[in-house]
């Protein structure tokens, strides 16, 4: 008898409850700067990817209001008939300058432009080689393109190393996180660098999480580890976390750029994004180049987090970025702690299978330059009174 589709999907949803693994959307009814309100209820939230508090910004709003009274509010078109606007031109000719690179290409999404990447570069007969704690659209693009997709254990090149070497005659690449975004530390680029450059392979790095947040005006993980485009020659960078606004882009060479603009199905038939939010995230680029209180501001908060959280009894995990996880380990436990935290006011959701492993569950505490000293004491305190409760239990 045929397999009914609807009651597979009934029966898996059912089994994931069970595990406590359910997702629920929460509507987040108004913003203000590092405050949310759900329900009809104010949270202070350290959920947030706006790292540098960019998001809101007057000069940013100021930007995007000038670019729709310009340009409209929709790209009305795919950038190759008629969508590729000049706000969006101006944003790719000062990223590359920013980040050294010959050429950038904007995206609509990170999700987007990993598939884009992979899915155009690879084909069967590739061989791609990842970071077992790769971004879920890194993978997917590797497997859209029907390449021989290798995994590696977390930041071991030795490792990486063997699955190139067990397939020498092979076009390879090697993807990476430049930060993880579940666990926040920072991949092994210099030995990458080396090894694709001895392997003769790609080397392509998501740098979704460091962009804003590290280098020298903000420039990124590439810079902070004191590299460029010469040893990381593809990199991509997303535009709504620490830069507070919306999209992706892409950056290489003429040649690897073009062949994206020409072939990359996620690039060719989707409508450019609206001109008016690359405006706006050029004015933050701008801003970044320009000020650097906030990164700044940013590590300073890290630095304080840390010793605190430490001496609670919780475990963190190895980061020096804005992602600050506390590792719980079970699910239940995980859901708890949330619950306790919303329950004074604070938003930090748990993390759970299969956004990481199993038995890996965590709190993932991301802190902004936004927050002040006294959001920071607030958390700190509902953790001390969570660890204390636990103790007691």
């Amino acid at each position: 008898m045929r397999v009914d589709l609807a009651e597979r999907i009934r029966q898996r949803i059912l089994e994931r409850e069970a595990r406590q693994l359910g997702r629920r959307l929460r509507t987040v009814e108004h913003s203000d700067g590092t405050h949310i309100v759900i329900a009809g209820r104010s949270l202070l939230s350290f959920a947030s990817n706006d790292y540098l508090g960019l998001a809101q910004a007057p000069e940013l709003s100021s930007a995007l209001t000038a670019a729709i009274e310009s340009w409209g509010v929709g790209a009305t078109a795919a950038h190759l008939l008629g969508g590729h606007r000049q706000p969006h031109v101006d944003l790719e000719v000062e990223a590359a300058e920013w980040l050294g690179y010959e050429r950038a290409l904007l995206f609509s999404t990170g999700y987007a432009a990993n598939l884009a990447v992979l899915s155009t570069l690879l084909e069967p007969g590739d061989l791609c080689v990842q970071d077992k704690l790769n971004h879920a659209c890194l993978l997917d693009g590797a497997r859209l393109s029907g390449a021989l997709l290798k995994r590696y254990r977390h930041a071991d090149t030795a490792h990486a190393a063997s699955l190139l070497q067990a397939e020498p005659q092979a076009a390879a690449l090697i993807a990476s996180d430049a930060v993880f975004s579940m666990d926040g530390d920072i991949a092994p680029i210099a030995e990458l660098a080396d090894l694709a450059h001895a392997q003769r392979a790609l080397l392509y790095l998501d740098d979704a999480h460091g962009v804003g947040v590290l280098g020298e005006q903000g420039r990124g993980s590439v810079a902070a580890a004191g590299l460029d485009s010469r040893h990381v020659p593809l990199l991509m960078v997303t535009l709504g976390k620490a830069i507070g606004s919306h999209g992706a882009l892409v950056l290489g060479s003429n040649d690897l750029i073009d062949s994206l603009m020409q072939l990359a199905r996620p690039y060719v038939f989707s409508t450019a994004m609206p001109p008016a939010v690359a405006a706006a995230s050029l004015a933050s680029i701008r801003l970044l180049r320009r000020e650097s209180w906030r990164q700044e501001r940013l590590q300073a908060l890290i630095q304080q987090f840390q010793p605190a959280v430490s001496q609670l009894g919780f475990r963190l995990m190895p980061s020096r970025t804005a992602i600050q996880p506390i590792l719980v380990g079970d699910e239940a436990e995980a859901l708890r702690l949330s619950a306790g935290l919303e329950a004074a006011g604070l938003y930090v959701p748990a993390i759970r299978h299969p956004t990481v492993p199993k038995g890996q569950a965590r709190l993932r505490v991301t802190l902004s330059a936004a927050h002040s000293d006294t959001d920071l004491a607030r958390l700190i305190d509902a953790l001390a009174t969570l660890s204390e409760s636990s103790v007691q239990t």
